[in-house]
Parts: structure tokens; sequence; C-alpha cells
């Protein structure tokens, strides 16, 4: 949890009509809403109220608050079970909100490391025919590096003169 616990600086203490209204106002990731809704959903949440860093987010039955951050959604009792779909949630000891745990939102993950195969182009490349213009043009010819050309000194403003024969002081 990289986001800075402790009391609201900033709250309104105003409720929110809706999650998404929420959700917006404080700027959260747009990949982040359907992870948060099918929490917010599996825990059974009745109000959303506005405390500055975070949204809380008070249950319909028992348990603790969520508090939904930017990054993460904190709240969560050691043994409570969260399923989204079906994979369970792992959830992670709070650092500023003993003793409840968090957890991170998709859009903190890395994202997926690509292979080289994957990076590949979808048509294959023709193989060099011997003989063809491609592979008769020397490696040298084609990485030569530019000529470089004197056109000389300006004998006032002493800069270097351009191809046609200018400087700055004319």
């Amino acid at each position: 949890m990289t986001e800075p616990q402790g009391p609201t600086p900033t709250g309104t203490s105003r409720p929110y009509r809706s999650l998404t209204e929420a959700l917006r106002a404080h700027r959260i990731a747009l990949e982040n809403y359907e992870f948060i809704t099918a929490v917010t959903d599996a825990v059974g949440i009745s109000s959303y109220i506005d405390r500055g860093r975070y949204i809380e987010a008070i249950r319909r039955g028992e348990g603790a608050a969520l508090h939904i951050g930017r990054t993460y959604t904190n709240g969560f009792a050691e043994d409570e079970v969260v399923t989204i779909g079906s994979t369970a949630l792992r959830l992670q000891p709070s650092e500023g909100r003993e003793p409840y745990f968090y957890v991170t939102h998709p859009s903190e993950y890395p994202p997926a490391a690509t292979t080289a195969r994957s990076m590949r182009p979808s048509t294959p490349k023709a193989p060099k025919v011997p003989g063809t213009a491609a592979s008769r043009t020397p490696a040298s010819a084609r990485n030569a590096k530019p000529i470089e050309r004197d056109y000389g000194v300006c004998d006032v403003c002493f800069m270097v003169k351009t191809a046609a024969g200018g400087c700055a002081c004319d």
C-alpha cells in the first residue's frame, strides 16, 4: 500500500449516490472500476462517503467499513474470504490500519512480460535468395557515413558558411 493512512485531512463527509460517482470523484483508474464493483458487491455495501484520501464504504452487515483508495481497498478481517469470479483475493496485512487487511487494485500490477515470440510479425519474412539485389549490396555501402564538407568561414562574423555560401551576417 503506497498511499498514506491516517486521519482525513480534507474529507467533506458527504455521501455519494453511487459507487461510480465516488470512483469518478476520487479519480480512480477506469481499469479498476469493474474490480472494485465486484469487491463491494461481494461484501455488501450500503453507502459510500467521501473521506478525503479515500472513499468509506459502509457495510450492510457486520464488519469494518472498507476504505477505497486509488490503489487499494482496505478493511477486510483476517479470516474473511472475498471471492471475485472463482478467484479468492489475496489479502495482505494493513500497514496503517491494523488488524485489518487490504487488497491491491489491478492497475497496480506490472504488465505481463511479452516474449520475443509474441513480438514477431504475423507474416514470415521471405528468405534471402543468393543473387538478389538486397544480397548484392555490401553492408559498408548501406551503412556509409555522410561526407562532411567544408564551406569555409565568414571573414566578418567568423561563422561557418552554408552550402549556398551565406552566413548569419548576410
